[in-house]
C-alpha cells in the first residue's frame, strides 16, 4: 500500500494527519460549525494550531459545543471560571473576546439570515482554488482576509485580524491552500 501524500505542514501527527484529512480545507456552510472555527482560531492567535486542536475536545466542554446562544450571554462568574480551566487556554482577553464574537455573530445571522451567508458572500459561495505547490509558499493573510478582518472589526469581533481570518478561510474551504501533490486537493 502506497502512503498518501499530503500537505507537509500535517505529516507525522496523528492528529494533525487526521484533521488534515478529515476537516481542513473542507466547504464548511453550518453556522455552529464555522463558530467553533472562529472560536478556535481567535485562540490559536499568536500560537501553533496543534496546541489548539490538543485542547478542541477541552474547548468544545468548557464552552458548552461551542454554542453562541448561550456563550453570548455567560456573565463573570462563567468568566472566572474558564479563566481557571486549565483545560484550555486560559487568555482572559480570548476568553471575553469569544463572548463579545458570539454577540456579534447573532447579530449577522439576523442581518444576513446565516452567518454563512455573510462570510461566503465574500467568496461568491464558492472555495478559492490555489495552487500551491509547498505549503510554505501560502499567505498568511490575502487582501480578501484583510477585508473581511476590516469587516468583522467594524461589526464588533475581537481577534479577528487578517491573519486569524485567513486561517479561517483555510480551515473551512473558503480557500483550497491543499499542496497540489496532496491527495486531498482535488477532493475539496
Amino acid at each position: 500500500m502506497s502512503k498518501k501524500q499530503r500537505c507537509g505542514w500535517c505529516e507525522g501527527d496523528a492528529l494533525y494527519e487526521a484533521y488534515h484529512d478529515e476537516e481542513w480545507g473542507v466547504p464548511v456552510y453550518d453556522d455552529d460549525t464555522l463558530f467553533e472555527f472562529l472560536t478556535l482560531e481567535t485562540f490559536q492567535a499568536g500560537l501553533s494550531w496543534i496546541t489548539v486542536l490538543r485542547k478542541r475536545e477541552n474547548f468544545r466542554k468548557a464552552f458548552d459545543d461551542f454554542n453562541y446562544v448561550k456563550i453570548a450571554r455567560y456573565n463573570q462568574d462563567k468568566i472566572d471560571e474558564l479563566i481557571q480551566n486549565k483545560g484550555i487556554i486560559r487568555n482572559r482577553l480570548k476568553i471575553k473576546a469569544t463572548v463579545t464574537n458570539a454577540q456579534s455573530f447573532m447579530k449577522i445571522q439576523d442581518e444576513f439570515g446565516s452567518f454563512s451567508k455573510y462570510i461566503w458572500g465574500f467568496v461568491d459561495g464558492q472555495p478559492i482554488k490555489n495552487s500551491i505547490k509547498n505549503y510554505k509558499e501560502a499567505p498568511a493573510n490575502t487582501p480578501l482576509s484583510d477585508a473581511i478582518s476590516k469587516d468583522l472589526k467594524k461589526r464588533g469581533f475581537k481577534f479577528v485580524g487578517t491573519t486569524v481570518v485567513y486561517a479561517h478561510m483555510q480551515a473551512t474551504g473558503m480557500v483550497n491552500d491543499h499542496e497540489t501533490s496532496c491527495f486531498r486537493y482535488n477532493q475539496v
